[in-house]
């Protein structure tokens, strides 16, 4: 068994295990879970020991013909690109377990379905083919539907059902496209790199309708404005180690998605670059705005996770190295934040059982714990220097000035919008009168501490330590680049013809 297919299998192999275990026994279910989810951490912190940063390829690249007919084959393979978010979701999904303790009815299925969806996200980071991304992209789907719908809150059945008629709407543009694409590739295979060559022979109007419908598909889950209704309901409703994962993992499938699809089809990326610049600038603006008028938490930070996409969109639509070193920056630290803000909302809703933060008022006294990790991870989501987000929105800058010049500046007033919600929230949860009813509020726990302030020291960490990440994705980027000059240099010769 190769190496990729292995950490594909062990958050199975660990379901798999946890279907055996007595009902009766939650306990035991719960760090059987946790201990699988750690080792699956520990194999995936060992591969990226053996990666070498000084390659642009696939690396530990396995394939195995699927079905010859179809030109479908199981073929894995880990670059510069897949590589970090492999390793956020093993870091994610641990922590995620770590705090789910407020789980305690149907405690198997619950942990079962976590495990799953691990192995399904893996899959899709992993995946070197169309036809086995999109199988895993599908799989995804169903434990995060029982998830929500089983776990969630009041309006979790609707909640769960938006989030699978979007993301199920979105998977049949993106199989029309896939299939178009196919289509016109003569290697008969619906592997990454045949169908990069055969998108070749298209002409930029046929590659820019297939990129279209790739777009629609993945912008669901980014999620693109006006893509993104599924989400604050979502969010809301699902637990909030779900909706760790929800923000932290699901959003940059779909921008993974779309770096893939801009590195098979790079004329209509540039064809469509200013659409992908005005979208990212959309959704950094209108995400921040609805993000200031929220008073329920959850609702902020899931709004706030469309501005922070944003972020990751006008990155990409640089199509330079800058700008798209910083979108995968981005995606690494906005899973970091919003996984640990998410969580700390999550561990003071199951205190005090409301969301809305004109019910706290000086929490500052009774939490001081929680007053201090939330407050470092609102720093975080600003993107102040030390910070991670720091890092990621610097090299958005420069890389889209480099390409937009001036109009980027609209990046700035998404980040001072950020602020101002961020530095609200603070105010209202630890300033203001004492209330009494949350006097008796429970600070953090020293597990809970362990969960959340692991992924707060990680945003730091890449803040104060950006070059090893920035290593992992430069070939890679690099590669990436190389396929806009040699498109540019091909139309302009097309031109002069």
């Amino acid at each position: 068994m190769d190496f990729l297919t292995l950490l594909l299998l062990l958050p199975v192999a660990g379901a798999a295990l946890v279907v055996f275990l007595p009902v009766s026994r939650p306990g035991l279910i719960r760090k059987t879970a946790l201990a699988v989810a750690a080792l699956t951490l520990v194999y995936a912190a060992a591969l990226a020991t053996q990666f070498s940063f000084d390659t642009s390829g696939s690396q530990f690249a396995f394939q195995y013909p699927w079905n010859s007919e179809l030109g479908t084959s199981f073929a894995l393979g880990l670059d510069g690109l897949s590589l970090p978010l492999v390793l956020l979701n093993a870091l994610l999904v641990l922590m995620a377990l770590l705090a789910s303790h407020m789980i305690t009815h149907h405690v198997k299925g619950y942990y079962l379905l976590m495990l799953l969806l691990e192995s399904a996200t893996s899959g899709v980071f992993m995946a070197q083919d169309w036809g086995l991304f999109y199988v895993f992209w599908e799989l995804v789907l169903i434990p995060l539907f029982f998830l929500i719908d089983r776990w969630g809150g009041k309006n979790r059945q609707t909640a769960a059902l938006n989030f699978v008629l979007y993301t199920m709407g979105g998977s049949v543009f993106m199989l029309l496209a896939l299939l178009v694409l196919f289509d016109a590739t003569p290697q008969h295979s619906f592997t990454f790199a045949a169908m990069a060559q055969g998108a070749k022979g298209l002409s930029t109007a046929e590659q820019v309708l297939i990129f279209g419908g790739l777009l629609i598909g993945f912008g669901v889950k980014i999620p693109l404005f006006p893509l993104h209704g599924w989400l604050p309901l979502a969010h809301v409703e699902a637990p909030s180690p779900v909706s760790i994962l929800l923000s932290g993992i699901l959003l940059k499938m779909g921008a993974y998605g779309l770096l893939r699809a801009i590195d098979s089809l790079p004329a209509a990326a540039l064809a469509l670059q200013g659409l992908l610049f005005a979208l990212g600038v959309i959704g950094l603006i209108y995400g921040g705005l609805l993000a200031w008028r929220q008073s329920d938490m959850k609702k902020m930070i899931a709004y706030s996770s469309v501005s922070h996409m944003g972020v990751v969109l006008i990155g990409i639509s640089t199509l330079n190295v800058h700008g798209m070193t910083g979108a995968v920056y981005q995606m690494v630290a906005h899973g970091l934040v919003a996984g640990a803000t998410f969580m700390l909302i999550g561990l003071l809703y199951e205190r005090t059982h409301t969301r809305d933060i004109n019910d706290y008022g000086s929490l500052i006294k009774v939490t001081p714990r929680f007053a201090f990790l939330i407050i470092l991870a609102f720093v975080g989501g600003v993107g102040l220097p030390s910070t991670a987000g720091f890092v990621a929105e610097l090299h958005v800058l420069i890389g889209g000035f480099e390409r937009w010049g001036w109009p980027i500046v609209l990046l700035s007033l998404g980040v001072l919008i950020t602020a101002t919600y961020s530095l609200r929230t603070v105010k209202q949860l630890y300033t203001g009168p004492v209330r009494l009813d949350m006097q008796q509020v429970e600070d953090l726990r020293p597990l809970e501490m362990l969960a959340a302030g692991g992924l707060i020291a990680g945003t730091f960490l890449l803040g104060f330590y950006p070059a090893p990440l920035l290593h992992m994705v430069d070939m890679s980027v690099q590669q990436l680049i190389s396929h806009f000059a040699l498109e540019t240099m091909a139309q302009v010769s097309g031109g002069n013809l």
